[in-house]
């Protein structure tokens, strides 16, 4: 994450730092390993205006063993470990090197190599530092109906590894929410479990609260026509949500299409202390108290 800043129009700059909170947060999922600049580097940055903790996520089995080394090497780091629901599919059709991969080149593929891969996930979900399984789910938005099963498959298995583990499932979920909720049902759910990036409305949101679920919000709420997720983020419990910045992904307003990083928290936690009407004080203090009981840490 480099740390000078060219003109505001240069739509590859980094964004300028925040004004630092003044109680420290987490971020609740990011991916420091897409990131430019060191993971060092990075740390400092967040810590220097107040976030203190991050939530290293893995999407693939590189990904994953990648998060679980750093973790273990980092204090402020915690890891959790999965197959995306994107990469499911990819690894039963053979091409588990297709775009937004890191494995490589193209291997044999089948039911045996997602199982394959499944053991592998299960044993990183089994070390100390590894505090979640995910991001897991389904995502019908990138996958279309010949990869369904794969998924499913690999969701229910993710959901299995995290409750025999004791660790939290982090689930993505995209233009699936029906169908997530319903597998979370049939297989019952952890007794800790987070929607990464929270997509629904405010009745799923009341649903979810029902069940206890962690509702994770990040900075495309801030977007001019996110109104259905501040709707949400206004109903949800104080004590079921989470702030993240799925950086590199998903930079808030007014940076939106610039790198995102844990450093922008501050932004879209003053974003969410207005649409709750508190202040981010009172807030911060939620979101790291929620984060830490989310993940065990």
């Amino acid at each position: 994450m480099p740390s000078s800043v060219s003109g505001a129009s240069d739509k590859n700059a980094a964004p300028p730092l925040p004004e630092p909170l003044r109680v420290p947060v987490a971020d609740s999922h990011t991916h420091l390993d897409m990131q430019s600049g060191t993971v060092e580097e990075g740390l400092a940055k967040a810590a220097s205006v107040g976030v203190t903790t991050v939530v290293q996520v893995g999407c693939d089995l590189n990904g994953s063993r990648w998060a679980a080394e750093t973790a273990a090497a980092y204090d402020a780091v915690h890891a959790t470990v999965a197959l995306h629901p994107n990469e499911a599919p990819r690894i039963v059709h053979g091409d588990p090197g297709g775009a937004g991969s890191r494995q490589g080149a193209r291997q044999p593929g089948g039911d045996a190599a997602l199982d394959d891969a499944l053991a592998e996930i299960d044993r990183l979900a089994a070390l100390p530092h590894v505090k979640g399984v995910g991001e897991t789910g389904l995502d019908n938005f990138r996958t279309g109906p010949e990869g369904r099963a794969a998924q499913e498959r690999s969701f229910r298995a993710h959901i299995e590894i995290a409750k025999r583990h004791g660790k939290a499932l982090v689930i993505h979920d995209r233009d699936a929410h029906a169908d997530v909720l319903r597998i979370l049902k049939e297989e019952g759910a952890p007794e800790r479990t987070v929607f990464h990036c929270y997509s629904g409305d405010a009745a799923m949101a009341e649903v979810c609260a029902r069940a206890g679920y962690f509702m994770s919000f990040a900075g495309n709420m801030t977007f001019k026509n996110a109104h259905p997720l501040r709707d949400a983020l206004a109903v949800a419990p104080l004590g079921l949500v989470l702030v993240e910045t799925d950086a590199p992904f998903l930079t808030p307003a007014p940076y939106r299409g610039r790198p995102n990083a844990p450093y922008l928290v501050p932004v879209t936690v003053r974003a969410m202390a207005a649409v709750r009407g508190i202040d981010e004080d009172t807030l911060a203090t939620s979101l790291s108290a929620n984060t830490a009981r989310a993940f065990d840490y």
